[in-house]
C-alpha cells in the first residue's frame, strides 16, 4: 500500500506561481511513477506532469515551459514529488490530484487540492 498526502494550492492571480508537493510513505520502494492529475468543472480529469523512477518526465502540452515536476526520497520511508507551477493561467484552475503508479500497475490517488488563478 502507498499513502498520499497532498500540499499547496490556493488563489493565484494569472500571471503568478504556486509549488504543490505530494509525500508518498508506506511502499515507497514499489513505485515507479508519480504525478499530478488535474480536474476542471465539467471536464475530464488530465494527466499534468508525470516523473518516472528513472527520472523520466512528460507533461501536457499545456503547461510545457510553465510547470516543472521533480521527486525526492528522503530516506527509505518517504518520497516527495513537486509540481513547481509558474506563470499561470485562468484555465490551470481546477483540483490537481497526486497519482502514484507501482511497478506492478496498481494506481493511488491523493485527496486533491484546489488550485485557483484569478483576478
Amino acid at each position: 500500500q502507498v499513502q498520499l498526502v497532498e500540499s499547496g494550492g490556493g488563489l493565484v492571480q494569472p500571471g503568478g506561481s504556486l509549488s504543490l508537493s505530494c509525500t508518498a510513505s508506506g511502499r515507497i520502494s514499489s513505485i515507479y511513477a508519480m504525478g499530478w492529475y488535474r480536474q476542471a468543472p465539467g471536464k475530464q480529469r488530465e494527466l499534468v506532469a508525470s516523473i518516472t523512477f528513472y527520472d523520466s518526465t512528460d507533461y501536457a502540452d499545456s503547461v510545457k515551459g510553465r510547470f516543472t515536476i521533480s521527486t525526492i526520497s528522503r530516506d527509505n520511508a518517504k518520497k516527495t514529488v513537486y509540481l513547481q507551477m509558474n506563470s499561470l493561467k485562468p484555465e490551470d484552475t481546477a483540483v490537481y490530484y497526486c497519482h502514484a503508479r507501482t511497478f506492478l500497475t496498481d494506481d493511488y490517488w491523493g485527496q486533491g487540492t484546489q488550485v485557483t488563478v484569478s483576478s
